[in-house]
């Protein structure tokens, strides 16, 4: 397999973990409402990122970064939450950095 192919895989299931841990903010005291939608707009690069689009995984690192700063925020700000926090911002930071990754080793493989 190689490193592009593992990029991608990896990709989705960071995709899918974070999905998860934003639903997981549930358990932290957050209305289920909220975190369900913001749930919402991560479906929005999924059918590129599963596809391998370079412009999807271009667009979507910058699409992490209000992921980042809410769960930047929230674990220097919220005491209750840190936990969830703490796993979200390792989940999203893994999630664009693979982002990262894929776009470096694609452009390698083509070019």
């Amino acid at each position: 397999m190689s490193i592009e192919t593992t990029a991608r895989a990896l990709t989705i299931w960071l995709w899918a973990a974070l999905a998860l841990s934003l639903l997981g903010w549930i358990s932290a005291g957050y209305p289920w409402p909220i975190c369900v939608l913001a749930v919402l707009p991560l479906l929005a690069p999924l059918q590129g990122l599963r596809r391998g689009r370079r412009n999807t995984y271009a667009w979507a690192t910058l699409f992490a970064v209000p992921y980042l700063a809410f769960a930047l925020t929230e674990l220097l700000v919220n005491p209750a939450a840190r936990w969830v926090a703490s796993m979200s911002l390792l989940i999203v930071f893994a999630w664009f950095c693979t982002m990262i990754l894929f776009l470096r080793v694609s452009r390698a493989h083509r070019g």
